[in-house]
């Protein structure tokens, strides 16, 4: 990892998060971050419905669908 440091020679909040992450990773495993996601997963749902990834997902298609339509008008041109 590259180090970056800002201009007082001080740790980035950014470095720090990454050598946090990194440090979690190897002490805990990898599915360590899957087992939060999904419990923070199911917490969501408790606390806003499952209707919630319903109406975000709609909403991520939506978008892909704007993207792709802006893609073919650029190869058009």
């Amino acid at each position: 990892m590259e180090k970056k440091r800002d201009d007082s020679g001080e740790m980035t909040v950014r470095e720090a998060g990454q050598l946090g992450g990194e440090k979690v990773k190897k002490e805990r495993g990898p599915e360590f971050y899957s087992e939060i996601g999904h419990k923070g997963g199911e917490k969501v749902k408790e606390e806003r419905g499952p209707e919630f990834y319903s109406e975000i997902g709609h909403k991520g298609g939506q978008r892909v669908r704007e993207l792709i339509e802006r893609g073919k008008e650029e190869e058009e041109k």
